[in-house]
């Protein structure tokens, strides 16, 4: 059932009901289309109450119909809100939870408005790269007046509905404690006889001096909106609500509706929409697989990544102890923690509460025994296997039965680490990403033996860490660094050819990361990269890379914490500065390998940089060792800086077009260092099938 029809007294109520949110979708659409024509031909009903089933009034448009002939299929939401607007008999909107996107609008379209505190009220969909659609920017600032309005439409933030109380929005907002649905009919009694009926629409914007507010909006609008769209038409949009009338309003924001539907930033958003809810969907984990209980952590290592895991914890209000072998260490990472709150203590961002209770969360120790009774355990010492195996030895022999046993490793076999402990079920990898406390991506990597509910408690434990959970399987580099490796390559063989560190940056930079690979990696430290090429180079001697990155180590050169990389620093200060040196290393570099460095396009230096990073995404989608393209680009999206306009490597290539990467492929394959060019199997199938990795 999509929406249930009573009458009570005199009030028709209609109540949507579509779980989780009562989304708009066609049958519920179609459902609450009817009550409202039944409710109008009963001549002993004389108002309706339109309500919500569970803890929301409508979350709006109903996701599972995107993108699909349901979504414009009669009555769509824009006849739906007519009928309620055009009713005989007045129509109450009763919100309490989440009233969002066309669930405000519908709101909007009806006479009156009454909801309980604390329901989230918004028109988000900007965040998706559009703007309302169903008559929400031309109504909302008819109630909110010009400028209220147009911060929550731009913003795409929800405001509760108590600060919105006394406004034109809402007709009442109940006490707390208020019973919704028979305070609403009460009102709705109150008010059944009442002519002419109210309409939004009916009313006019006021603004001192709209034109000026206008010119502002959009100048500030236009400097915080970097390649989106979305945002500056949304300004235009409610501009219109006090330059055009009413209908003409409309149709100008179904246009810029319908153009930014079709833009390549929208469907971006919408596919990482789709994305970040599809990663927590594992084939062979049902929903309902019980979970264990996480009530205790611990974290071993106080280094900068143990030190922001345990923050992440504590952030989600979880007790955790951190493990180190010496006082100093420990003492010096607990340091860290605390500056780290105080400094977003100072910025206002913490309450002096949440300091002291965060700080109370975390403690230290120097004993595996003060650790045992932890239900997770999070490994983040150095990224070495002999380091690592030994520490699960300790841990197997300590930990209580049934404790989750996880290690932090980036690159390495988390099979061969589970293989050193008695009970290789329990084990499983979560590669947080540094800082671990603010980014939001946690890769973890299911190892062959790895519990179904251990799967489905650590992916449960990434939503309450407020982190992007991605599920891996097991290879060198999981998903993330192993196709960061192949990026890397480009970028080391593109300064052999002709290319300089700062042209590189520039180049991926403008097409849109956050920090082009050598900033990165001053950023990161040169030495863990180094680190990973010697193990390479005995593991896999046949992968060549540029010998660049290991001269610069040579010299001590390893990024911001030596105060000199790829680029030089200037102390205090981490802003790059091209380097005579390195530049000179490098060109000198070309002629030793006797190579005739020539010009190098940006467009070839983008070309590289991301197919390389598809083509390795290709190979691991044939591995199985990620679920879905989807899921790389969420990696990628979350951890990685790839551009959000962009929508991640994997989908990229599909809005490119496969032909057009495999053939540009082919080409970079017949030029130097070819053998780091040969096309996924994967990537000439569905090219010569004329599909995409995300079809």
């Amino acid at each position: 059932m999509s929406a249930e029809y009573l009458v009570d007294g005199g009030v028709a109520v209609i109540t949507l009901n579509n779980p989780p949110v009562n989304g708009l979708g066609l049958a519920t659409r179609t459902a609450a289309v009817e009550g409202i024509r039944k409710a109008e031909l009963d001549d002993t009903v004389k108002a309706i109450v339109l309500t919500g089933a569970g803890k929301v009034f409508s979350g709006g448009a109903d996701i599972r119909e995107f993108n699909s002939p349901k979504a414009l299929t009669e009555p769509t939401l824009h006849t739906l809100i007519r009928v309620a607007e055009n009713s005989t008999k007045p129509v109450v909107a009763a919100i309490h939870g989440v009233c969002m996107g066309g669930g405000l609008e519908l709101a909007l379209g009806c006479n009156y408005r009454v909801a309980l505190p604390g329901a989230q009220v918004a028109l988000p969909e900007v965040k998706l790269g559009l703007v309302p659609g169903a008559g929400g920017t031309q109504r909302l600032p008819r109630v909110l007046g010009l400028e209220r309005s147009l911060e929550m439409i731009v913003s795409g933030t929800p405001v509760l509905s108590d600060k919105l109380a006394g406004t034109a929005l809402f007709d009442e907002v109940f006490p707390a404690g208020t019973e919704l649905v028979p305070a609403a009919v009460a009102f709705a009694r109150r008010i059944a006889d009442v002519r002419p009926l109210p309409k939004v629409r009916d009313r006019s914007v006021d603004h001192p001096d709209f034109e000026a507010f206008l010119r502002r909006s959009r100048e500030s609008v236009k400097a915080m909106a970097g390649p989106f769209p979305a945002p500056l038409a949304c300004v235009e949009c409610v501009a219109a609500s006090v330059t055009m009338p009413f209908e003409d309003g409309l149709k100008f924001e179904r246009e810029r509706f319908l153009q930014l539907a079709q833009s390549p930033e929208s469907k971006a958003l919408r596919h990482a929409f789709f994305a970040e809810r599809a990663a927590s969907k594992i084939p062979d984990v049902p929903a309902d697989t019980p979970t264990r209980q996480i009530t205790r952590a611990a974290v071993v290592g106080a280094g900068t990544m143990g030190g922001g895991i345990a923050m992440s914890f504590a952030n989600a209000g979880i007790p955790v102890t951190i493990l180190e072998m010496e006082q100093d260490r420990l003492d010096k990472g607990l340091a860290t923690i605390r500056k780290n709150y105080e400094s977003t203590l100072k910025k206002g961002k913490l309450t002096p509460e949440k300091f002291d209770q965060r700080m109370g969360l975390i403690t230290g120790t120097l004993s595996y025994k003060d650790i045992a009774q932890a239900d997770i355990v999070v490994e983040a010492v150095f990224e070495d296997m002999g380091v690592k195996e030994s520490v699960f030895r300790h841990l197997d022999s300590v930990m209580k039965p049934g404790a989750i046993l996880a290690t932090n490793t980036s690159t390495l076999d988390v099979n061969r680490i589970a293989g050193v402990t008695s009970r290789p079920q329990d084990v499983i990898g979560t590669h947080f990403f540094s800082p671990a406390n603010v980014m939001k991506l946690l890769e973890i990597v299911r190892g062959a033996q790895t519990g179904k509910d251990v799967l489905a408690t650590t992916m449960a434990l990434s939503k309450k860490l407020k982190k992007t959970g991605v599920v891996s399987g097991v290879c060198d580099g999981f998903i993330g660094n192993r196709m960061l490796e192949q990026y890397l390559r480009q970028a080391g063989f593109l300064l052999d050819e002709g290319a300089l560190p700062e042209q590189v940056d520039q180049a991926i930079e403008k097409f849109g990361f956050a920090m082009g690979p050598y900033r990165m990696s001053d950023m990161a430290g040169n030495d863990v990269g180094w680190y990973v090429r010697k193990r390479r180079a005995i593991e896999a001697p046949d992968v060549t890379y540029s010998k660049t990155a290991d001269l610069l180590c040579e010299q001590g050169r390893f990024g911001q914490k030596t105060g000199a990389g790829w680029y030089d620093y200037v102390p205090g200060d981490r802003t790059p500065h091209p380097s005579q040196m390195v530049n000179d290393m490098i060109v000198n570099h070309s002629k030793e390998l006797g190579i005739e460095r020539r010009a190098i396009s940006d467009q070839e230096i983008v070309e590289r940089l991301v197919y390389a990073l598809v083509n390795e995404g290709a190979k691991i989608l044939e591995e199985g060792i990620a679920l879905r393209a989807s899921d790389i680009d969420m990696v990628y999206l979350t951890g990685y800086g790839f551009p959000l306009q962009r929508g991640g490597p994997m989908f990229y290539a599909d809005w490119v077009g496969l032909p057009r990467v495999l053939a540009s492929i082919e080409k970079y394959a017949e030029g130097r260092n070819g053998d780091a060019w040969k096309p996924a199997q994967l990537l000439a199938r569905l090219a010569a099938e004329g599909k995409g990795f995300n079809s």
